[in-house]
């Protein structure tokens, strides 16, 4: 789980914030002491930190900038300046993305997870274990023991999507989300679709209630 340091002195903005990135499967750590951010920061050795620049105590642009003197951990800049010169001052001063108040918080999830995928370069996982059952990314399968299951393009990923955040309720839209291509579009109907058989394969195989449906709120990987 990737850890995010939220540098941000409004209470309401910090609290709404945290909570939003919780429930998108991040650890969130939000301060409320503005004595010692950069010792907190380095410390804290989050994988990112989101970095207001009107902050009490330190500047943010200040703070940007001793911080990048010892650590490379990637900074979003959000803030409510947002001339040019403030975004261009921010990134000299090593930010690696500036995004302006008020923002779309969906968009601000997709800048976080760009910059996260792109600074921590993983080795691919071939194989999710989900202990009764393993999935097989490069193959588009499901290895119940000796029995191998093949799964559609659409199975796959909405498989890969519920054990992403497996133990938490996965929303039809984040379900959607996954399954949208440059060649298909995807709306609630195609989602029912395709869930209703990935259920059915699963049931076939003896996976019974592998998936459940959390009425009105979405879906849950057991």
């Amino acid at each position: 789980m990737k850890k995010i340091l939220i540098v941000e002195d409004h209470k309401k903005i910090r609290d709404e914030l945290s909570l939003f990135l919780s429930h998108s499967g991040y650890l969130c750590e939000a301060p409320e002491d503005f004595s010692d951010v950069i010792g907190k920061i380095l410390t804290s050795a989050p994988h990112l930190v989101l970095l207001d620049l009107n902050l009490p105590v330190y500047d943010g642009c200040h703070i940007c900038r001793e911080v990048r003197k010892k650590s490379e951990v990637p900074i979003i800049v959000v803030t409510s300046r947002n001339t040019e010169i403030d975004e261009l001052t921010a990134m000299n001063l090593g930010a690696d993305d500036f995004i302006t108040k008020p923002y779309n918080t969906q968009i601000l999830l997709a800048r976080i997870e760009t910059l996260l995928r792109r600074v921590y370069r993983e080795t691919p996982v071939e194989k999710l274990n989900c202990d009764s059952f393993l999935i097989n990314l490069g193959k588009s399968t499901l290895e119940i023991g000796a029995e191998v299951l093949e799964l559609t393009k659409n199975e796959l990923r909405i498989m890969t999507c519920l054990y992403e955040k497996r133990g938490s309720i996965v929303s039809r839209d984040d379900l959607i989300r996954s399954l949208w291509d440059s060649e298909l579009f995807v709306d609630d109907n195609t989602l029912t679709v395709n869930m209703t058989r990935l259920r059915r394969k699963l049931e076939e195989a003896g996976l019974n209630e592998v998936i459940t449906t959390k009425r009105g709120r979405g879906y849950l990987l057991r």
